[in-house]
């Protein structure tokens, strides 16, 4: 479990970010507030508190940050991960048993906001999770090399703009390599980088056994 929500039984909706989704025309992504309005109130209509998205999927809301695009050529818009989205405040936890490999806040618009990445022994070698756009609060106590067990309180969803200027809800990634990198790792790349970037970001949703 890594948040109190049980997605085998309880209802949630799937959220698209891509450019399939017609209702993002009509939306000022660039507006934090709207699209919050947005995102809850489509969770609202669905019957539910919970939205699920959208590991390699093709997304277009990352044009509302320049962070997104930097000095390249191509922007990033594959993303890497899951996003999870519910209410400021809900907890997170640990879904594996590992310590603290880094953290720090990525405070640029658009980015992570507090950050939090474990690092976890298999079989296979060391796997990282990555938990982006979390509280402030969240980052309080924690050094590097801190154990968590399985089910143990990691961390809680921030609010905007403390949490990178995003509608709440946690990004979850899977990192076989960090690349060197600590505190951060990109959520998101580049059509061009895609392939490489899945190589090493596995489908987190083969942890999480969402049906969808």
């Amino acid at each position: 479990m890594i948040l109190p929500f049980d997605f085998q039984h309880d209802p949630y909706l799937v959220l698209d970010f891509s450019a399939t989704n017609p209702d993002l025309s009509t939306v000022n992504l660039t507006d934090t507030a709207a699209l919050t309005d947005y995102v809850f109130g489509q969770l609202r209509s669905a019957g539910t508190t919970m939205g699920v998205g959208g590991y390699n999927e093709h997304r277009i809301i990352y044009r509302r940050s320049t962070h997104f695009k930097g000095e390249e050529a191509e922007p990033r818009e594959i993303h890497l991960g899951i996003d999870l989205w519910t209410d400021a405040g809900t907890p997170v936890f640990a879904p594996l048993a590992g310590r603290v490999h880094s953290f720090q806040d990525n405070a640029n618009f658009g980015d992570y906001g507090p950050t939090i990445i474990l690092e976890h022994t298999t079989a296979n070698g060391p796997l990282y999770s990555l938990y982006g756009h979390l509280s402030r609060q969240s980052l309080i106590g924690l050094y590097e090399g801190k154990s968590f067990q399985a089910g143990e309180k990691l961390a809680e969803i921030g609010p905007y703009p403390e949490n990178g200027d995003w509608p709440p809800h946690l990004h979850f990634q899977l990192i076989t390599d960090m690349l060197g990198r600590r505190g951060d790792f990109p959520g998101v790349c580049s059509l061009a980088d895609r392939e490489r970037f899945l190589a090493i970001c596995p489908d987190p949703n083969q942890l999480l056994d969402i049906p969808y």
